[in-house]
């Protein structure tokens, strides 16, 4: 297990049973750069990432 996995484990352990929306997931994620904009770069890259998951390589 990585180190960046106990973030991931607290969150499925903790909230893991709630269903949100895509739109909501990104407010989040609006939120947590307007509060800590040095992880601008990474947060934008899990976005596009998410967002780009279905498309044909």
């Amino acid at each position: 297990m990585y180190f960046t996995d106990k973030g991931i484990e607290e969150l499925a352990e903790r909230r893991g049973g709630e269903q949100v929306t895509l739109a909501w997931l990104a407010e989040r994620l609006r939120d947590f750069v307007d509060l800590n904009p040095e992880y601008e770069t990474p947060v934008d890259r899990v976005a596009t990432w998410l967002a780009r998951l279905d498309d044909d390589e």
